[in-house]
């Protein structure tokens, strides 16, 4: 009695390459670098803010260790440095 699929090689599949090239769908990997320095770029503008704020209170600079006119210095630098 044979079976009818009892050759293996039969039913050997293949994978073939794409004849197509497939699309890559992040074709620019600087957009993930980009959005990364921009939350940088963000957070320290949040941060030099918060500063600007706390610049008057004298107890708080001390805990920082900082002084008025070095805090105050600190919030003129561009959000980029």
């Amino acid at each position: 009695m044979s079976m009818p699929f009892g050759n293996t090689n039969s039913l050997r599949l293949s994978r073939r390459a794409s004849p197509v090239p497939r699309h890559q769908s992040n074709s620019w990997p600087g957009w993930a670098a980009l959005l990364n320095e921009w939350l940088r770029w963000s957070e320290r503008s949040r941060q030099r803010a918060a500063l600007r704020d706390i610049a008057d209170d004298r107890h708080l600079l001390h805990d920082l260790g900082l002084t008025r006119q070095e805090a105050l210095d600190e919030t003129k630098r561009p959000f980029w440095e």
